[in-house]
């Protein structure tokens, strides 16, 4: 009985023991963290003597920030930094000397300003600006509108998530040709910019127009210009930072299209917004895409690809196709490669220099749309990260006639107000992760453990009444061996 009883209390240590393992949670692995992007600041080489060049940090300060007491701050930026020359800033009203480069706060702006990796030696010519809107070689000159009843607002009607949100304080990185700064939908929300193709700090022009055309359909208000153009943004409170990646209508090169997101999500945009120009299967945009979300920047993409075939799918990424009105896609996007649908057939825009809008055609007016959704939805739902942005909008899209996700539409058509609503399900809830998976299994296991103890103390009860009433056999002198069985006797002799 003794020898079973302990081969009893073995097993049902072992029992706890195991249990005791499953219910504890697994310390959580944290993954590395993700490279910082390059280093990209504005920054400001020192010019040569030139008759309207500044010597001094106050003078910068009053250049490119329009307040002069900002000097500090400036000088905060570049204190003992080792200049081209040797040099070094050292007090806030030493002379500067020609060919330094000064680091410069993220609000600056100027002609002179530059954007990038801080090089080694800069050009000090001053760059010059195009009129806005003036056109020049390879610029498309002032367009005017075609007229039209755009179908997007009566299908999707983003004004009905205005209540909730306007996108105010969103900053959309329009990854294409430059945007138009002088746009007066746009007035006072398209910062400088930077143009990757040049290295300079400024990309608030457009020879194209595409890059403005997308900035119009995300960002665009009424109220202005002769005579007022109707509201074609649908994010009309974000801002907007142009990423020049293309001059000319030829394909963008994936590297720069990579360095162009990079350069967003350095400048603080929290949604990126590639154009046509972009490949998305190259494996450096790839990259850079992965990084911008590991950043918490939403990056919205074009479905089509040049080789057919549909674009790696990413948490955080939303390639969008365009649609008609009927939501027969304007393109043969390839099948698995479509998040969400958004208008992309007759889109009202506005070109550079306009007034009235232009119908236009193409997936990047449809990833304009969708970006402005995003932007909706940051403001709306500030506690979402980017990835949770994602999911809300293609989880709230319009499925039309299908129930479920299909290979050619994805999710269906984004849908304004599904998106910002707010209620319980606003922010879709998180993985599953290794702090409450043991919950559902705890409670089986408990459950277990008490049934097989309960079982065990039966039986050792039961044999330990059938051991108290069945004789032994005895000893030599008579003693009675208690557990043995009754005809496990020591005969006698006879």
């Amino acid at each position: 009985m003794s020898r079973l009883l302990v081969s009893w209390t073995r097993s049902l240590g072992c029992l706890m023991a195991t249990c005791t393992l499953v219910l504890t949670p697994p310390a959580p692995v944290r993954a590395a963290p993700p490279p910082p992007p390059p280093t990209y600041v504005k920054y400001y080489p020192v010019s040569d003597g030139a008759e309207d060049a500044v010597t001094d940090l106050t003078g910068v300060a009053a250049r490119f920030l329009a307040d002069p007491d900002r000097a500090d701050e400036v000088y905060r930026l570049n204190e003992g930094r080792r200049q081209p020359d040797g040099g070094a800033l050292t007090a806030v009203g030493q002379r500067l000397s020609p060919g330094w480069l000064l680091v410069l706060p993220w609000d600056a702006s100027g002609d002179e300003v530059r954007y990038g990796l801080l090089p080694a030696n800069v050009p000090t010519a001053k760059p010059a600006r195009p009129a806005p809107g003036a056109g020049g070689a390879g610029c498309v000159p002032a367009t005017s509108g075609d007229g039209g009843s755009p179908w997007t607002d009566p299908k999707l009607s983003p004004a009905r998530a205005w209540p909730h949100s306007t996108g105010a304080g969103v900053l959309v990185a329009v990854v294409d040709s430059g945007i138009d700064g002088e746009l007066a939908a746009l007035a006072g929300r398209v910062a400088p910019g930077s143009d990757v193709l040049t290295g300079k700090a400024r990309a608030d022009t457009d020879c194209l127009g595409t890059g403005t055309a997308m900035a119009s359909v995300i960002a665009a208000a009424s109220g202005t210009g002769p005579p007022a153009p109707p509201v074609v943004g649908v994010a009309p409170e974000a801002a907007v930072l142009p990423v020049r990646i293309v001059a000319d209508a030829t394909d963008a090169d994936p590297q720069r299209t990579a360095l162009g997101i990079e350069v967003a999500v350095s400048a603080g945009a929290t949604v990126v917004a590639l154009g046509g120009y972009a490949k998305l299967s190259d494996p450096a945009v790839t990259e850079a895409v992965r990084s911008a979300v590991a950043h918490d920047v939403v990056v919205v993409a074009p479905a089509a690809t040049a080789d057919g075939a549909p674009a790696p799918a990413q948490e955080g990424l939303l390639r969008v196709a365009g649609v008609d009105p009927d939501r027969r896609p304007v393109l043969a996007y390839p099948a698995g490669g479509v998040d969400v649908t958004a208008p992309g057939l007759d889109v009202p825009t506005l070109g550079v220099g306009a007034t009235t809008p232009r119908k236009r055609t193409g997936t990047e007016y449809a990833v304009a749309y969708v970006a402005g959704v995003a932007a909706l939805v940051r403001t709306a739902l500030p506690g979402a990260d980017a990835v949770q942005v994602a999911r809300r909008i293609a989880t709230t899209a319009d499925p039309g006639t299908r129930s479920s996700p299909s290979p050619e539409h994805g999710w269906g058509m984004v849908d304004p107000l599904a998106a910002v609503s707010t209620g319980p399900d606003a922010v879709p809830p998180a993985r599953a992760d290794s702090s409450v998976w043991p919950v559902p299994v705890a409670a089986g296991l408990g459950v277990l453990l008490l049934a097989v103890v309960g079982v065990l103390a039966r039986r050792a009860r039961r044999l330990t009444h059938r051991a108290a009433v069945s004789p032994g056999p005895s000893e030599p002198d008579g003693t009675v061996v208690a557990g043995a069985p009754a005809t496990a006797t020591r005969g006698a002799l006879p």
